[in-house]
């Protein structure tokens, strides 16, 4: 056994020990169907969001944490519910009322709103699947309506008709008296309106894979199983899924987690062993409401990769899965910051340190080096005392500070440089209060120009700091982040801000002390 793989089996990083949970599955040693099958499922009822993403992201990881600890091989199937029968109109996308003319038809069916694609359900697996191959995930899509269709289902909803009351019974447990009177795991697909209906069944009959129901009107129709004529109840769908797919691994929102005994219930009953769980916790937007497809509150994909690499919303995703997460434009500079001091630390640390560092669930095995010398949320404080209206503004000072750097030995920094333009432009300007100073702060303002006019000193940053902090303390500021408060909330318009010291020797100390002159005299803005 390698070093690498020694130290997984013992790293306490989440990804690795959902993998050791899953390794122990098969111990004595690959399953028959002969590689691991790890899943994710997509419900396109409306825009996928930020979450269907973070499933993936997640799940991949756990992937690539098994194949460290394992040879068995592995794939991913990501499997999309487009079959499922719109049950409201999305309040995020056009044309509502025609949209509302095909309410319980199969997403495949319903004419796509946005005019680009077959269908509102093909539209949404398009978005997602470009969302998926940005991020370069290495995964197979599968769409419920092929599925259903195909026959690749045909022998367990074959089975499903044989164990019909065995699985309703599985089901009957967890409903209220009234749902029971007209549940049934099977939806027929309604032959003449395409809508998926919801009716009790009036015959199952397992010799010839038939369900016979009334529709609505009354009507008395008796269709087969196979074909794409019915598809599943969600829970039951789940489990079968499960049992067909042969799947290992399956992770979903906390909210699937009281329906797990159900799922894994069907599968069993279906012949197939449930596959590992993991559920995680919530994404929540600025209000601390659930994200959601339909009504598009929170941050989009699209919205972080306007503002910040894709890396930066991977490392996001990693923290905490168990915990709750706010998804709002003010993590993303945080994020960014952070997810470069990862890469900066990953070189010096030993093989294990490596395997708990996020970057290395990022990106595996190649682990990029790290060359943004100057920190996101520094580039968005130089844009604001800049009035940046562009990246190249923002070189001007970065030259000066680093003279190495440039946007073409320095990618990372040029793309952070324009996303910082346009983060501050977006939501920091029309954000920005500034105050004026008090007697104290005004007097140590003073104390401080006064000090940078009579600089000697190199840009050094850490002598700069220095030099800021000594002006607290001569100034009995306390406790001192009093002082670094007002100087942000006077200089930047802002509570919090970047370490002063590096502040100034990036902007120049001429520039400072410009800025500290218009603090004094009330001209910010």
């Amino acid at each position: 056994m390698t070093a690498l793989r020694d130290a997984a089996l013992n790293s306490k990083a989440w990804p690795f020990v959902e993998a050791q949970r899953l390794l122990k599955r098969y111990e004595n040693g690959a399953p028959e169907k002969g590689f691991v099958l790890f899943e994710t499922g997509y419900g396109p009822s409306g825009l996928p969001h930020i979450g269907t993403f973070g499933e993936v992201l997640r799940t991949t990881m756990v992937r690539r944490a098994f194949e460290v600890i394992s040879d068995i091989p592995t794939k991913l199937i990501c499997f999309s519910d487009d079959l499922d029968g719109m049950r409201k109109v999305p309040g995020n996308v056009p044309q509502q009322e025609m949209l509302a003319e095909h309410i319980q038809k199969p997403l495949t069916t319903v004419p796509d709103p946005f005019g680009t694609h077959e269908s509102f359900g093909h539209h949404n697996n398009a978005m997602l699947r470009r969302f998926l191959d940005t991020f370069g995930f290495d995964y197979e899509f599968y769409s419920a309506r092929e599925f259903y269709r195909s026959g690749q289902f045909d022998e367990i909803l074959l089975r499903c008709v044989e164990r019909y009351d065995d699985l309703m019974q599985i089901m009957l447990k967890s409903l209220r008296e009234e749902r029971q009177q007209s549940y049934s795991i099977f939806l027929p697909i309604h032959p003449e309106t395409g809508r998926v209906i919801y009716v009790p069944m009036k015959h199952v009959d397992a010799k010839d894979g038939t369900v016979t129901f009334d529709d609505e009107e009354g009507r008395e129709f008796t269709v087969p199983v196979t074909g794409g004529n019915v598809k599943l109840q969600w829970k039951p769908d789940f489990g079968a899924r499960w049992a067909a797919l042969g799947v290992d691994f399956e992770m979903y929102g906390k909210e699937h987690a009281t329906n797990e005994k159900i799922y894994d219930a069907i599968c069993r009953k279906l012949g197939a062993r449930p596959p590992e769980h993991f559920s995680y916790e919530l994404f929540l937007d600025d209000q601390g409401q659930k994200i959601s497809k339909s009504s598009g509150n929170g941050i989009s994909i699209d919205e972080w990769l306007t503002y910040a690499a894709t890396e930066s919303l991977s490392y996001f995703m990693y923290q905490k899965p168990k915990t709750a997460k706010r998804m709002h434009f003010d993590v993303i500079p945080k994020a960014v910051d952070e997810y470069h001091q990862q890469l900066r630390a990953y070189p010096g640390q030993d093989e294990a340190a490596r395997l708990n560092n996020p970057v290395f669930h990022i990106h595996g095995h190649d682990v990029p080096t790290s060359n943004l010398v100057v920190p996101f949320s520094m580039l968005l404080n130089l844009a604001s005392v800049s009035g940046a209206e562009d990246k190249d503004t923002l070189w001007g000072f970065i030259g000066r500070y680093a003279p190495e750097a440039s946007p073409e030995t320095h990618p990372d920094l040029d793309q952070a440089a324009g996303f910082a333009v346009r983060y501050f432009n977006d939501f920091v300007k029309p954000t920005r209060t500034f105050r004026a100073p008090d007697d104290r702060e005004r007097a140590a303002l003073e104390d401080m120009k006064g000090r940078l006019e009579a600089w000697n000193g190199d840009l050094d940053a850490e002598e700069l700091q220095s030099m800021v902090f000594s002006v607290g303390k001569d100034h009995e500021f306390e406790p001192l982040r009093d002082w670094f408060k007002a100087l942000y909330e006077i200089l930047l318009g802002a509570s919090q801000g970047p370490r002063f010291g590096g502040f100034i020797a990036l902007y120049g100390v001429a520039e400072t002390i410009k800025l500290i002159e218009g603090g004094l005299n009330g001209e910010l803005s």
